[in-house]
């Protein structure tokens, strides 16, 4: 049995907080979902482990509802993490069949990943085509900037690393300080752990708050800051 699905397994039996629940979150949400959400996380050489394990961590707690896949912008191949981890990729660069597309940040100063990414060129220019009504941009910490390269948040209420927000601001997007930065379609949240909180707003956006409790409770966190929603 998986970590996850033992996890799950207690909760059930200790605090009658089981998926019968999680079932009812869809029905409390503001815009119901049918069917799961999609997530794909963008990986590339570099990339930091905390800013994708974090979501993933927390999406994987209600898999019936979250569907997740691991895509790069070159395609299936093998990805070596900030240290040194190797992440095989198999599926193909499909952002059309995402409902969202996450992007970690992968540190920040000459010569770390992001700003490699960003003189490449080939990952801003993937997202920016990536862009289309119905499908949420994310992104983790200095993810953000990758976002912002890809012209995404300009003009843009949006977030990142504390580190990098003059940067961002003068890129052109609205620097929010909320941890959480909703603007609809796209969703931006501040340093690392942050991850986390987005995640957790995620899943209680589309899935209701008994869904993203539930997965406070079997990740043994509880969620910090602000979120910071788009007026309607």
């Amino acid at each position: 049995m998986q970590r996850r699905d033992l996890l799950r397994a207690g909760l059930v039996a200790t605090t009658g907080f089981g998926l019968a629940e999680v079932a009812a979150g869809p029905a409390a949400a503001a815009e119901p979902r049918r069917t799961p959400l999609r997530v794909h996380t963008v990986l590339y050489d570099g990339v930091e482990e905390q800013d994708f394990a974090g979501p993933i961590a927390v999406f994987g707690v209600n898999a019936d509802h979250i569907e997740q896949t691991f895509v790069t912008a070159d395609g299936p191949r093998t990805v070596t993490t900030a240290i040194g981890m190797e992440i095989v990729v198999r599926d193909s660069w499909d952002p059309r069949s995402a409902d969202v597309l996450m992007v970690p940040g992968g540190g920040l100063g000459e010569g770390s990943a992001t700003y490699r990414e960003i003189s490449r060129g080939v990952l801003p220019k993937a997202l920016a085509a990536a862009r289309r009504p119905g499908l949420i941009m994310a992104s983790v910490c200095a993810g953000t900037l990758l976002l912002s390269a890809a012209r995404i948040t300009a003009g843009r209420s949006c977030t990142t690393h504390h580190a990098a927000k003059q940067e961002l601001k003068k890129q052109g997007g609205k620097v929010v300080d909320g941890r959480v930065v909703d603007a609809g379609d796209l969703v931006t949240c501040g340093g690392v752990t942050s991850g986390l909180d987005l995640a957790l707003w995620l899943t209680e956006r589309f899935h209701g708050p008994q869904a993203a409790l539930f997965a406070e409770k079997v990740i043994e966190y509880e969620r910090r800051g602000t979120v910071w929603r788009r007026p309607s």
